[in-house]
C-alpha cells in the first residue's frame, strides 16, 4: 500500500482507529498508579476535540477522593504561558512594549535593570539573579527566614533582586531559565494594569475562556476547589509535601488548573481566541542572542532548571519550541514540591497532550511524548 493509501485507510477507519489509539494510550498509563496512591490526570486533544481523558489515583491521602477532570493541580512552571499571555494582552492594548526597560517599570530597581527589557524577561535572556539562590544567601549564618508556613512573596523577591548590583550576565548575551524573570513579569502586569496579577488573569484570560476552576492561588485570599495536594514518595510510602518556601510566588508557577479548563485553554491557543496569529507570532519565535547566535542551556550540573546542560534550547514567550523527531512542537514542563506537569502541543499535527501529577516520582514530559506517539499519524517524516 502506498503512503497516501495508508493515510486514507487510517482516516476511513475513523472510530476503529481511535479506539485502537485509546487502548494503546491506556496501555502506556495503566499500572503507573495504584488506586489508593496520589496519581495523575491525562488529556489528549486532536483536531480541536478531546479524544482521550483519564484520571488515576487520589487527590490526597486524607480524604482519598478520586482525581477527575475537575481536580485542580498546581501547574508550577506551566504557569509561565499564562503570565506571558497577560503581558502580550497588555502589549496589544498599548500599555506595554516588549522593549520597555525593567528599571522604568519597577520603581527603585537598580541600574543593572536598565538594560533588561520585557522581551528579555519573557525569553529567559535577562540575566536576573536566581531568587532561590538569593534566599539561600540571605539565610546563611542565620535562622531560616522562609518556610512552607512563612513563604516568600513576590514583593520579597523584588527586594532581594533590588539588593543586587549586577545580573548573572549582560542582558541578551546568554540564556538561563529564570523564575525570577517571571515573578517580575507578574508584578509588572499588576502595576501596569492596576489590578492584582490573579485578578487580571481571571478577568482577561480565565473568565473569557470559561476556565472557572483555574486561578492564581493566594493562601487566605482565594481557595482552590477540588484541589489536589502534592506528595513525595519515600521508602515508607507517600508523604504530603504540598507547599514549600517558594509556593506563594505567582508569575513563575502559582496557577492551579484542571483537565477541563486546560482543554478550553488548548482550544483558545488553537483558535486564536485571545490573541491573533500575528499577536502570537513573537511568542512562537525562538529567541536569538544579541550576536545572532542560538542560545544553549547553561553549562553545569543538571537540575530542575537546567534540563540539558550545554545543549541548544529554543524558547519563545512561555513556551519551549524545540521540535521533537522533526515535528514542530510548543511545550512546557512544571516541577515543584509534590507536583509534576507537562503540556505538549504539536501544531502541524493538531495534537495536544497534557499530564498533571500530584506526586514527584513520575516524568510527565516522557509520559506525554509516549502518549503522543500513539496519536501522531505516521508520515514520511517519522523516523
Amino acid at each position: 500500500m502506498t503512503l497516501a493509501g495508508l493515510v486514507l485507510a487510517l482516516v476511513a477507519a475513523g472510530p476503529a482507529a481511535d479506539t485502537s489509539r485509546e487502548a494503546a494510550t491506556a496501555a502506556v498509563l495503566d499500572g503507573l498508579v495504584r488506586g489508593d496512591e496520589p496519581g495523575l490526570a491525562v488529556l489528549v486533544r486532536q483536531d480541536g476535540k478531546t479524544v482521550f481523558e483519564r484520571a488515576y489515583g487520589v487527590r490526597d491521602l486524607r480524604s482519598r477522593e478520586r482525581i477527575d477532570r475537575v481536580t485542580a493541580f498546581r501547574l508550577a512552571s506551566v504557569t509561565k504561558q499564562f503570565t506571558a499571555t497577560a503581558v502580550m494582552l497588555l502589549v496589544r492594548d498599548g500599555k506595554l512594549r516588549y522593549e520597555d526597560a525593567l528599571s522604568d517599570l519597577v520603581p527603585s530597581f537598580p541600574a543593572y535593570g536598565g538594560g533588561i527589557s520585557i522581551r528579555h524577561l519573557l525569553t529567559h535572556t535577562s540575566g536576573l539573579p536566581d531568587y532561590e539562590d538569593l534566599m539561600t544567601a540571605a539565610e546563611r549564618d542565620r535562622p531560616p527566614i522562609w518556610s512552607a508556613d512563612r513563604q516568600i512573596r513576590d514583593d520579597e523577591v523584588l527586594a532581594l533582586l533590588r539588593g543586587e548590583t549586577q545580573g548573572r550576565f549582560a542582558p541578551g548575551t546568554s540564556w538561563a531559565y529564570s523564575n525570577s524573570g517571571y515573578v517580575v513579569l507578574g508584578r509588572i502586569v499588576a502595576r501596569v494594569s492596576g489590578k492584582p496579577f490573579g485578578d487580571f488573569l481571571h478577568e482577561r484570560v480565565f473568565a473569557p475562556l470559561g476556565m472557572d476552576r483555574t486561578r492564581a492561588y493566594e493562601r487566605g485570599r482565594n481557595e482552590v476547589a477540588s484541589r489536589a495536594f502534592g506528595h513525595t514518595r519515600e521508602a515508607s510510602g507517600f508523604r504530603q509535601t504540598d507547599q514549600s518556601a517558594t509556593s506563594a510566588t505567582l508569575g513563575d508557577g502559582g496557577v492551579y488548573s484542571t483537565l477541563a479548563d486546560l482543554a478550553s485553554w488548548d482550544e483558545a491557543v488553537r483558535a486564536g481566541t485571545l490573541l491573533s496569529p500575528a499577536a502570537m507570532k513573537p511568542a512562537l519565535t525562538p529567541v536569538t542572542l544579541a550576536d545572532g547566535s542560538l542560545p544553549h542551556w547553561p553549562k553545569g550540573p543538571p537540575s530542575g532548571d537546567n534540563l540539558s546542560p550545554g545543549e541548544p534550547v529554543a524558547y519563545g514567550f512561555g513556551w519551549f519550541l524545540d521540535p521533537w523527531r522533526g515535528r514542530p512542537r510548543m511545550w512546557h514542563y512544571g516541577e515543584t514540591r509534590g507536583f509534576r506537569t507537562a503540556i505538549e502541543r504539536f501544531p502541524d499535527d493538531r495534537l495536544t497532550v497534557v499530564i498533571l501529577a500530584n506526586r514527584n516520582d513520575l516524568d510527565p514530559v516522557a509520559l506525554a511524548l509516549r502518549v503522543a506517539e500513539q496519536w501522531l499519524v505516521r508520515t514520511a517524516r517519522w523516523p
